[in-house]
């Protein structure tokens, strides 16, 4: 079978790592697939979410920094994330989003309903309704009904002063092309199931924004494996993008580079996959450490918070 393009993850910096797991996993039902923290930095943790089955293409992750002041979107950056619902589910996400005290507004993203809201640190997030239910997982829990749960990504939005470098970028090496277009954001798309699209927005000029809450640190994007990831590295730096060393990150390989409109890109591998160190039903109820940072578990434990997470209905 063909490897399925798309979004991998997209990692996001986050402020009260509670808070955090709250919304995610009881408010927008999503499951907490692992629990670690931040390999660059020890003291903080790296928090995904993703759906039950725990795909490539569900995980929005998180840098929860409790101190860090609230940040505002720019230009180079991505500014908006869409999560993919089944069709026919709007009722049941208006009622559960009211209930929830979140406050959303009613908008079409390239002929398709979506609910807008922000999460608690400012994250602007679509709820996407496209497409049909996955098959229920068994032996995890749910919040939300599997028949009306997150899928995983829809997509992202870019908010950029060039599209065209950008646009042949993503082409070239993540095979999105352009479906779409309406005023100044044009949709591009993969085959794949989830994670399969990006806008970008053209802004007329540069906006500055500040780093914080809410911002989107970086996204990701798929590579099949190791010797794929090795490819895309050479491809990106016959580019003279300046790509990083593949990086291992224990659950999949890594490289970053920023491109020229200012957006921190990665390109990640779907192996070895989330359940390389944690049984599948049991994917983020721990701590899990990569093998580098064990030795010094007592003392991350000491300096995390506590997080409780509830999968109650």
């Amino acid at each position: 079978m063909k490897h399925q393009k798309g979004i991998h993850h997209i990692t996001v910096l986050a402020g009260d790592s509670q808070k955090n797991a709250e919304f995610y996993t009881h408010v927008l039902g999503m499951r907490l697939i692992k629990k670690s923290v931040n390999q660059d930095d020890p003291g903080t943790y790296h928090l995904f979410y993703g759906n039950q089955s725990a795909n490539p293409g569900s995980s929005l992750t998180f840098f929860p920094w409790p101190n860090a002041v609230k940040g505002k979107p720019g230009t180079g950056e991505v500014v908006n994330v869409g999560l993919q619902v089944p069709e026919g589910t709007e009722d049941y996400w208006k009622t559960r989003l009211t209930e929830n005290g979140v406050d959303f507004e009613v908008v079409d993203v390239f002929g398709r309903t979506a609910l807008r809201f922000q999460d608690p640190d400012g994250l602007e997030l679509d709820i996407v309704f496209e497409g049909d239910a996955k098959e229920k997982v068994e032996n995890v829990e749910y919040v939300v009904p599997f028949e009306k749960i997150i899928q995983g990504f829809w997509g992202a939005r870019m908010k950029l002063t060039e599209k065209d470098h950008t646009e042949k970028l993503i082409n070239e090496l993540f095979e999105f092309e352009e479906v779409a277009k309406e005023g100044n954001q044009y949709l591009y798309q993969t085959d794949a199931t989830i994670g399969h699209s990006v806008i970008i927005e053209v802004a007329d000029a540069p906006e500055h924004g500040q780093n914080g809450r809410g911002i989107v640190h970086h996204i990701a994007f798929r590579a099949e494996n190791k010797e794929e990831l090795d490819q895309l590295r050479q491809n990106v730096g016959g580019r003279g993008l300046n790509p990083t060393q593949i990086i291992d990150r224990h659950w999949f390989n890594s490289v970053y580079y920023r491109i020229p409109a200012g957006v921190l890109f990665e390109m990640a591998s779907d192996d070895p996959g989330y359940t390389v160190d944690e049984e599948f039903e049991a994917l983020g109820e721990h701590l899990i450490l990569p093998p580098w940072l064990e030795s010094k578990r007592d003392r991350i434990e000491q300096i995390l918070p506590d997080i409780k997470v509830s999968y109650a209905k």
